[in-house]
């Protein structure tokens, strides 16, 4: 009865105007930001160890997450459900996979001399 009742409720919500502007902003800079920590990592990794390899890891599979996004954006956009359930079925696979990474290279991390 009471769910026939919500469903039968229509409510309007109304977009902010500056949703889309700063979401595509830090989406990008998030993006390009974890791109540059792992191009960095893998360059000082030979100079900071093992440890620095770990966390470049993490930088990939969050930049991997940031891919997601995108591929969620274009299963919404072309109406292909199966493609987007198939997505947020292992959404937060690459960030487990980072969280990982990044415990392996707290690890790794050697003490300071």
């Amino acid at each position: 009865m009471v769910l026939t009742v919500l469903l039968q409720t229509s409510t309007t919500f109304h977009q902010p105007n500056h949703f889309v502007p700063v979401f595509v902003g830090m989406f990008l800079a998030g993006a390009i930001a974890w791109l540059v920590a792992a191009v960095l990592g893998f360059a000082r990794a030979r100079a900071f160890g093992p440890s620095a390899r770990w966390f470049s890891f993490a930088a990939v599979c969050l930049l991997l997450f940031h891919l997601q996004f995108l591929a969620a954006a274009f299963g919404l956009l072309t109406n292909d459900n199966t493609l987007v359930f198939n997505i947020l079925t292992f959404f937060n696979f690459f960030v487990l996979v980072a969280a990982i990474c990044a415990i392996m290279g707290f690890i790794r991390l050697t003490s300071p001399k």
